[in-house]
């Protein structure tokens, strides 16, 4: 059976500045960075990488802020 998942949530405004206050704090702090998204807890772990990805196309443009970590390690 496979884990794999590919979820896209929209927020309100509100809900989604505290979502990044959080997760700044954490890698700020040095801390493990936890969400909840579509009803599934994600545990980021300070391992991660962030990276930020900005597409063009087709007169729409996109900036992705990324979290990328191996659940392997």
């Amino acid at each position: 059976m496979s884990n794999d998942r590919d979820i896209e949530k929209s927020y309100p405004k509100s809900e989604f500045v505290a979502k990044l206050r959080r997760l700044a704090d954490a890698i700020e702090n040095d801390e493990r960075f936890e969400i909840q998204i579509a009803g599934e807890r994600i545990y980021v772990p300070v391992r991660a990488e962030f990276n930020i990805e900005h597409e063009r196309e087709d007169g729409d443009e996109e900036i992705e802020f990324q979290i990328k970590w191996s659940t392997e390690d």
